[in-house]
């Protein structure tokens, strides 16, 4: 069911968050409310249906919060933790037991809570300092890497709710929730 409110970046700004800053926080909190709409209703199997080999719901739900870790820990200067490699190597791996809906869901939602905490405390003067990106310490800036962060969850969410489509309208019609 689609929302009764328009889109996040036309309701106007978020208290807060400067102006230079603000697309990051309303991109962000779209992808909040869209995810938590469509991944709500599933079931563990929906969730983890690769329809045509598409990725999964599930992949996308778990790469959406740890690529959101991964590009604000980059944001913030530092490298990556042998917590957060191995967590990207679990991304592809369904099945085990806290890859239901509801938990992939609030893992997502607290991924999205922190990228928001973190985008609220740059300072807007920092935006444009360098960054290294990933072992091969590929150049970036503050605003590249806060802005790639909201894009790219922005691109999974998107996947998220097609693929979501997808799989309830396969749904048989006593099955449609």
């Amino acid at each position: 069911m689609p929302s009764a409110l328009p889109e996040v970046w036309l309701r106007g700004p978020i208290e807060g968050f400067p102006p230079e800053l603000m697309p990051v926080a309303q991109s962000l909190l779209q992808v909040l409310e869209e995810v938590d709409r469509v991944v709500r209703p599933l079931t563990f199997e929906e969730l983890w249906i690769r329809p045509g080999g598409a990725a999964s719901i599930g992949f996308h739900l778990k790469h959406l919060a740890g690529s959101l870790d991964r590009l604000l820990t980059y944001a913030r200067g530092e490298r990556l933790s042998d917590g957060q490699r191995s967590a990207l190597d679990a991304e592809e791996i369904a099945g085990l037991a806290n890859d239901q809906p509801a938990l992939l869901l609030h893992a997502a939602s607290e991924a999205i809570a922190r990228a928001l905490q973190q985008v609220l405390a740059t300072g807007v003067e920092t935006l444009n300092q360098p960054r290294r990106v990933g072992r091969a310490g590929l150049p970036s800036t503050v605003r590249g890497l806060l802005f790639h962060s909201a894009e790219h969850a922005q691109r999974h969410a998107g996947q998220i709710v097609t693929t979501a489509k997808i799989v309830c309208g396969s749904r048989g019609p006593d099955q449609t929730s």
